[in-house]
């Protein structure tokens, strides 16, 4: 017998059972939901068999780890469903939009919505044949053999990055392929999809978390759609469309220009948004950047008001963080901390009522809030605006039209930036922009903010849930967009991430989750840092910003 502790309640279970059939013998969750699980902080499929005392967290749709789980078997199924179909066809996995994954599939005529209806039939099919997905344990060159037979060129590639020699396979009706996650033992509980045709290409669509068993409908991104696009276009003008080509420049040591160019794209679409601004100074007054943690708001505001700059213009910033309530006032979360990510945090009416002053030409007194203390303070920091100067604010609220709720509409300018990652691993095998913007704050939170990487990982998902309650659902209210993510940039981390992450002990909670970034940094060739400039975004991670002096 073995003791067996899940959510603070423990259990004696004989050796050799599934974690399934342990699910059933509990009966503590909805089975239909239920898609992985943390033991002994490692992640595991359902079908693994527990020899020993363990801690098991069972992972859900609305966990975040357990809703990529879900939406990875959904990739393993559609795969085999359009090879079946489409033989000679390639499927791209490409990136998130509107409540999925956009995904585009060549072949010899262009995707019609009768292509799609087969599709869904044939994994519909699959689904209700409620087939296993089988793991197993490949030597590299067996592997290699396989899929080259399937023609996954791309994946045999990146095969030879991997340092372990046996490789986890996922393997369904004879269709094998290595996902950077865990499956679901058997698509049967797979049958909460949609596809929607988004020409060129179609969205994957697939429960959300908080709603595990229904399907969202389709929600047009245009801005989003359209930035992912121009930047796919971009990298394969450099010749960079996954890992595999970035890796090839880098053993021809050819990835010195590959900086100069990516940063040079940055420096030009960042002085295109501050041409946009100068030219309507007059109307554009207040300047609102927002974006997702670790998206490179800082110094993406100061590059940006070199620009205006340039062209004449003299900006001023101001940070919202000082308007904060004080503390005692501050709205707490669910879990009953001080909840400094909501907009309720900050002194709205004096936020408003400070711009409208500086906007009419008034001298004011900012505030100044003590962190230490908690409260707001004013130390006689006075400003006063001439007619051509803008106001640059940034922050997470920045997009919210609560924040400026008393500016009018056509005197402010808004700014959406986040690290949208242009590159995957290989055609079924993306790289979640989360996962970029998580590898840069662990590398930023130990060199700048005394956090090891344990403490960042255990704290993502708080950062996490505050990102979609109040920055994603106001991203499309941008006027522009910035991609703020860099071709070359995590061959950079690497060195950098890597050590942080292989100090995380598998006794930490966050073990599994290093694990998952470690593998996947280990695509990647390793970039020296010595030509990256000083003003580029990624410094003020690895820092050497010229903008922290």
């Amino acid at each position: 017998m073995i003791k067996i502790k899940i959510a603070n309640k423990e259990f004696d279970l004989s050796k050799g059972r599934t974690l399934i059939e342990i699910l059933e013998d509990i009966d503590m969750y909805d089975s239909k939901i239920i898609v992985g699980a943390i033991v002994n902080n490692r992640l595991c499929d359902l079908t693994t068999t527990l020899e020993e005392d363990s801690t098991i967290k069972f992972l859900s749709i609305n966990d975040e780890i357990g809703n990529r789980i879900y939406r990875r078997s959904l990739f393993m199924i559609m795969t085999k469903a359009i090879y079946d179909i489409f033989t000679n066809s390639k499927l791209s996995i490409e990136h998130s939009l509107s409540n999925g994954i956009y995904c585009e599939l060549h072949k010899d005529s262009a995707l019609s919505q009768e292509d799609l209806e087969k599709i869904k039939g044939k994994m519909f099919e699959l689904i209700e044949n409620d087939l296993p997905i089988n793991k197993h344990f490949m030597k590299k060159n067996d592997l290699r053999d396989i899929l080259t037979k399937q023609g996954f060129l791309d994946k045999v590639d990146v095969l030879n990055y991997f340092k372990k020699d046996q490789i986890p396979v996922y393997e369904l009706d004879g269709n094998f392929d290595y996902y950077f996650y865990n499956m679901v033992p058997n698509t049967g509980i797979l049958d909460r999809f949609d596809l929607h045709l988004r020409l060129p290409g179609f969205v994957l669509l697939f429960p959300q978390r908080g709603k595990p068993c229904e399907v969202p409908e389709f929600i047009e991104q245009t801005k989003l759609a359209k930035i992912f696009y121009e930047y796919e276009k971009w990298g394969e003008v450099v010749g960079v469309s996954n890992v595999s080509d970035l890796n090839q420049i880098v053993k021809d040591n050819k990835y010195h220009d590959l900086i100069r160019v990516n940063e040079a794209f940055h420096e030009k679409k960042i002085a295109n948004i501050a041409d946009t601004i100068t030219d309507k100074v007059d109307k554009n007054r207040v300047i609102l950047i927002a974006g997702p943690s670790s998206s490179g708001k800082t110094t993406f505001a100061q590059r940006l008001s070199i620009q205006l700059r340039v062209n004449g213009i003299r900006p001023v910033s101001i940070s919202t963080d000082n308007y904060f309530l004080n503390r005692e006032d501050t709205p707490l979360d669910e879990e009953g901390n001080y909840d400094y990510e909501t907009i309720e945090a900050i002194d709205l009416d004096l936020f408003n009522q400070q711009l409208i002053a500086l906007l009419q030409g008034k001298r004011v007194e900012l505030p100044i809030f003590n962190f230490h203390s908690g409260k707001r303070e004013y130390r006689a920091d006075f400003l006063q605006l001439n007619e051509d100067q803008p106001i640059i604010i940034e922050g997470i609220h920045s997009l919210n039209e609560r924040l400026t709720a008393i500016i009018p509409q056509e005197n402010k300018f808004k700014i959406y930036i986040s690290t949208l990652t242009q590159i995957n691993i290989d055609r079924h095998n993306r790289i979640p922009t989360t996962d970029a913007r998580l590898i840069r704050r662990i590398v930023r939170d130990h060199y700048f903010r005394n956090r090891s990487a344990a403490m960042t990982l255990d704290w993502w998902p708080g950062v996490r849930r505050g990102e979609e309650i109040n920055i994603f659902p106001f991203q499309e209210n941008a006027d522009v967009m910035f991609n703020s993510a860099l071709i070359y940039e995590l061959s950079v981390l690497k060195k950098y991430a890597v050590p942080l992450l292989e100090a995380i002990s598998s006794e930490e909670n966050s073990y599994y989750q290093a694990e998952r970034l470690l593998d996947l940094l280990e695509c990647f060739l390793m970039i020296e840092d010595e030509d990256i400039p000083r003003v580029s975004i990624l410094k003020e991670f690895i820092g050497g910003s010229a903008f922290s002096e």
